[in-house]
């Protein structure tokens, strides 16, 4: 055994320190940030049943979230249902690459927006500090191309982002702690989003 985790007691204080902190997050969420999640969802229903598409974006392992939730819309959740129209912006690598070495790291999200989005469509952008440059590019170019806004950030998030559609704010300063709760809010509007499709097709 290490050396660094002969100590189980401290190994499980900390374990259970963490996990104490998410369920005090999770609970705090619950009066806080409901209703949000709730508004999120709807408006992503709203735009598939429009025939619209969802597209998301972040940078790292806001990243990884934003093909996380995609590929539980193109392929399922929870239930059998059709594919649901999803876009991840952080996975084709041409592209990225392209438009960093041509225009700018700033640009690589809003100039696909620009390209793909249409009227009616919903740009989910993650971004744990809320101030990622190429996130609040693609949400104003999102803005001007008629698509619905949904940011979702935490504690110390950019006032740019108060003339989104929708803010979900998830109330914690600590990097780790968001990127967990950022995925269970997708989880989440995933979640309600199969349960409406479920209860039209009854």
């Amino acid at each position: 055994m290490a050396a660094a985790f002969e100590n189980r007691h401290e190994v499980a204080a900390s374990i259970d320190q963490g996990l104490a902190g998410l369920q005090s997050l999770a609970e705090r969420m619950r009066t806080e940030t409901s209703e949000s999640i709730a508004s999120a969802a709807e408006n992503v229903y709203a735009a598939i049943k429009s025939g619209n598409k969802i597209l998301a974006c972040g940078n790292g392992g806001s990243a990884a979230e934003a093909q996380h939730f995609v590929a539980e819309l193109v392929g399922r959740f929870l239930t059998e249902r059709e594919p649901l129209a999803g876009v991840a912006l952080t996975v084709d690598t041409s592209v990225l690459t392209a438009i960093g070495n041509d225009y700018g790291f700033d640009e690589v999200f809003a100039r696909q927006v620009k390209a793909i989005g249409d009227e009616g469509d919903v740009l989910i952008a993650i971004s744990t500090s809320g101030k990622s440059p190429n996130v609040i590019s693609a949400l104003a170019a999102a803005r001007d191309r008629g698509l619905v806004t949904i940011a979702l950030v935490g504690a110390n998030s950019n006032s740019e982002l108060d003339t989104c559609d929708l803010v979900i704010t998830i109330p914690d300063p600590i990097t780790p702690r968001i990127q967990e709760m950022h995925l269970v809010v997708l989880h989440l509007i995933c979640e309600l989003v199969d349960n409406a499709l479920t209860r039209e097709a009854r």
